[in-house]
């Protein structure tokens, strides 16, 4: 594939100003790009293809411009630290916080983000996590952006206490009831199993009302 049609594509993606790295990267770096249905466990994820095949990386496709990017910079950081280390690091340990911290900050440099999402990244990046999710301000500034929810799903923490509901994208059907609050998660009964779960505020979920 032409860098072309690989920034055509990415271009769908991607917010402005940030293409040209990208696809600049895809060849240079041997990355097959896979954009991916929307998962419920996930955006994004890596893993080496072997001595000479190049590194898979995939991408949920239903990500807003900025968390796409956020998320393919998370994959490429992985790349650099296994191109580096091999398996001989903490996935996301200090060497891939080092990695990921350097790559996204360039980004921030260009002025690729918006003004009050890139003071937000500024703090998150003194201490970045496995998931933008598991940052509640970056997680939530980054859903500000979403250009729509699709009908239905809101966030967990806008549900009343006992509501019953759906984890959005899960195909596992299981039905859920909100509990009380603990820090940044509430505490949920999966109403089949009898389990308990600790579920982030920000998850999208849909009310069991309007599940059918």
């Amino acid at each position: 594939m032409s860098q072309i049609e690989i920034k055509n594509i990415l271009g769908k993606y991607l917010p402005e100003g940030s293409v040209d790295i990208c696809a600049l990267w895809i060849t240079e770096k041997s990355i097959h790009l896979k954009i991916t249905r929307g998962r419920a466990t996930k955006y994004g994820d890596y893993k080496p293809l072997g001595p000479g095949k190049g590194h898979h990386i995939s991408v949920n496709h239903d990500l807003n411009p900025y968390s796409f990017l956020i998320t393919f910079i998370h994959e490429v950081a992985h790349l650099h630290c296994f191109n580096m280390y091999g398996q001989r690091h903490d996935p996301h340990g200090r060497e891939w916080k080092n990695e990921f911290g350097y790559l996204l900050g360039y980004f921030i440099q260009q002025n690729v983000f918006p003004q009050d999402m890139e003071a937000v990244l500024k703090e998150y990046l003194k201490n970045p996590s496995a998931s933008s999710c598991s940052d509640p301000d970056l997680h939530r500034i980054l859903k500000k952006y979403d250009q729509s929810l699709k009908s239905g799903v809101i966030h967990l923490e806008e549900l009343p206490r006992d509501s019953l509901f759906y984890l959005h994208q899960s195909k596992s059907g299981q039905l859920f009831k909100k509990g009380k609050r603990l820090r940044t998660r509430f505490h949920c009964l999966e109403l089949n199993s009898g389990r308990e779960y600790l579920v982030n505020a920000l998850s999208e979920v849909v009310p069991a009302a309007n599940s059918h």
